[in-house]
């Protein structure tokens, strides 16, 4: 039975996943309202008349919570509490047909590709004239900006190229604009995104052209941090390298998913490199940009990780002191080509593994920010929480690095800058006082 009116039109749009999947229904949310919908995103209300649910389906824990989020809604709709519910994005690319046989109350499945379709149901039109802006549901001096979709790698364990496709660069002409246009709306920093930005360009210009990008884009007006998520180590196109060290708004920072340092592990999980390789690499790194904050990611128990495999990857994290650092137990994903592997280390290895290497990188992340005592840093604000302004260096990007956190006394205006000198560090937070 309705406990509320709905109001008719209304779209609440509900994201899971990463940073590709806000920048979607950030999309999709512009098309709805040139439509005339009512949008918002993860509305509060709970009036809307349609609910979209973007999932994502990369892996275990993640599909879960995606096919949680879409049993709570089709149990709304038949309490009447909703008219209409749709799921996209990558779990419903991957798994449309089990959901649809499992979950019939949902009014309908799409694609990772099928804004269109979506569009067409709702009685809506796919406003090409569009194509570029995006309601931004990201504090307005930060986006997330996609500048390719799809992966052609090969990783053994990864289910995204199935869920997304191959690659597909956008044109550099049509990101600039793009870029400008977020700067127009107050933008100052760019988080650029795909599934892996060291191939851009390979597919339409015939040759790795991101520092060609981060030129134009370094140019637009207004834009103070470039920042550099998911580069693939494999073929690293050097002369970006060069870009960051010469321009003053491209981020020292990059996030580069490394996975393991074995070169068993390496070489079934086809990621066309080796331990020798990716230890020059990072040497690359930090001799030409002395100053750059690397992030990574590793998995814990891949298929035949032995460990004495472990050993080494934990040895390594000691010695390689990254200044960011995440780690997933390996999930079993279907259709992959670790699939036709054993998934023989045990989920109670694989999570003891996964917290040693957390709890290494928490002494190191405390220790490098005990370093930074007594340093005064520019910061970014993205929010007020508590006690404190809460904001971010240019060596930390927003949800997964180090916060710098300013007593409320010391105004500042969220979406500035500001000089703070830090006074006090703890393992992922910086306190400080405006300068």
């Amino acid at each position: 039975m309705k406990t509320k009116t709905l109001r008719k039109n209304k779209v609440n749009v509900v994201t899971l996943g990463c940073s590709k999947n806000i920048f979607d229904s950030e999309v999709m949310m512009t098309q709805l309202k040139a439509n005339n919908f009512e949008v918002e995103h993860e509305s509060k209300e709970e009036d809307a008349e349609i609910v979209i649910i973007n999932t994502c389906g990369f892996i275990d824990n993640a599909k879960q919570e995606s096919i949680d989020m879409i049993l709570s809604y089709a149990d709304a709709k038949a309490e009447g509490r909703v008219d209409k519910v749709y799921v996209t994005g990558c779990l419903s690319e991957r798994y449309r047909e089990e959901l649809q046989e499992e979950i019939p109350n949902v009014d309908a499945f799409f694609g990772t590709r099928e804004l269109p379709r979506l569009l067409k149901t709702l009685k809506a039109d796919y406003k090409k004239e569009l194509i570029g802006e995006r309601l931004i549901t990201t504090p307005n001096h930060y986006a997330y900006f996609k500048i390719a979709e799809g992966c052609d790698r090969p990783c053994s364990f990864c289910a995204i190229p199935l869920m997304r496709g191959k690659h597909v660069s956008t044109p550099i002409e049509e990101l600039v604009f793009n870029a400008t246009q977020l700067a127009a709306q107050g933008a100052k920093e760019l988080i650029l995104i795909a599934q892996d930005l060291t191939y851009y360009g390979l597919d339409i210009y015939k040759e790795r052209k991101l520092a060609e990008l981060l030129e134009k884009l370094s140019d637009v007006e207004g834009i103070e941090w470039i920042r550099l998520h998911y580069a693939f180590p494999t073929g690293f196109p050097m002369d970006v390298l060069e870009v960051m060290k010469r321009k003053k708004n491209i981020a020292n920072y990059i996030d580069i998913p490394l996975q393991h340092i074995s070169d068993n592990m390496l070489k079934s999980m086809r990621r066309g490199t080796t331990m020798a390789k990716t230890n020059a690499l990072i040497q690359e790194f930090r001799k030409a940009v002395p100053e750059m904050a690397i992030r990574t990611t590793l998995i814990a128990g891949y298929p035949g990780e032995t460990e004495e495999d472990y050993q080494q990857m934990e040895n390594w994290v000691k010695e390689m002191r990254f200044d960011r650092l995440g780690i997933f137990t390996y999930s079993h994903e279907e259709n992959t080509h670790a699939f036709k592997l054993q998934d023989d280390v045990p989920e109670e290895v694989k999570h003891e593994r996964a917290n040693r290497i957390m709890e290494i990188q928490s002494a190191i992340s405390f220790e490098m920010n005990q370093e930074k005592v007594g340093q005064t840093f520019k910061v970014l604000f993205d929010r007020a929480e508590g006690d404190y302004f809460i904001g971010r260096t240019e060596f930390d990007s927003p949800e997964v690095d180090n916060e710098v956190l300013v007593p409320k006394n010391q105004y500042v205006r969220i979406g500035d800058f500001a000089c703070v000198k830090i006074n006090r560090a703890e393992e992922f937070d910086l306190y400080g006082d405006l300068v």
